[in-house]
């Protein structure tokens, strides 16, 4: 019987990527982005079985009126993929309003509303993956912001998952490290795009250099997490790249 998985940030990279495998797989995809013109625009590619919806996760309002759109197609969620974020280099001392509230309201508290929203339409056997970062573990300038939040993601996750462990709903939390896509690109401001390089240098960080895995080999990951057997439970994966050959 084919599943049904909730995808946010599915417009773009791995969200995109794991919408399409996961489709390609036989099961149904709801594709939750920010921008609706680009969810809307993988849904018309994939077709049957795939229902775009448009949300900010970081809106209390915005991820209720979309998880209300969800029930009326999916009664019953099997999986939730929190993969939602933003990510842009900047010094706290610097940072706007804007930056800081965006970096924790979206990659923190998202999770959080996506999953408060999500549970009541899940049952034994459900699953939510949250996807965190390889970066907090390492010493990362110009990403504090950043890197609390998805520090503070993975305490939520365990947390979640002692809370939800009763009702047989499983919480993973995915560590996961750089990635790469065909016609990725990623734009700054040259000058800061400098100031950032220099500051991971002096910090003994060479991102140039660091392994990298290509985005599609990572789905490989989240298709053996939705398959885990009845009596297995992931509560934290590290998905590290490594070099080919």
């Amino acid at each position: 019987m084919s599943k049904t998985l909730v995808i946010t940030g599915a417009g773009v990279g791995l969200g995109r990527a794991l919408a399409r495998r996961f489709h390609r797989d036989g099961e149904n995809v709801v594709l939750l982005g920010r921008t609706a013109a680009k969810v809307e625009a993988l849904a018309a590619e994939l077709g049957e079985r795939a229902l775009a919806v448009a949300c900010d996760v970081a809106s209390p309002d915005s991820v209720r009126a979309a998880f209300a759109e969800i029930a009326k197609h999916h009664p019953r969620l099997d999986v939730l993929v929190n993969n939602a974020a933003v990510y842009e280099p900047f010094l706290i001392a610097e940072a706007s309003d804007a930056q800081i509230l965006q970096a924790v309201t979206t990659n923190l508290a998202g999770p959080m509303l996506c999953a408060r929203a999500a549970i009541p339409l899940m049952g034994r056997g459900s699953h939510i993956i949250n996807v965190s970062s390889e970066s907090v573990g390492f010493k990362f300038p110009f990403m504090v912001a950043y890197q609390s939040s998805k520090a503070g993601l993975e305490r939520f996750s365990e947390g979640l998952f002692h809370e939800l462990e009763p009702a047989g709903i499983r919480v993973t939390n995915v560590r996961a490290g750089q990635m790469m896509e065909e016609g990725k690109t990623f734009s700054m401001d040259p000058q800061l795009a400098l100031r950032f390089r220099e500051a991971t240098l002096a910090a003994g960080l060479n991102l140039r250099e660091r392994p990298i895995s290509h985005v599609n080999s990572v789905t490989e990951v989240f298709r053996a997490l939705v398959d885990l057997p009845a009596d297995v439970q992931l509560v934290s994966v590290n998905v590290a790249a490594r070099r080919a050959g």
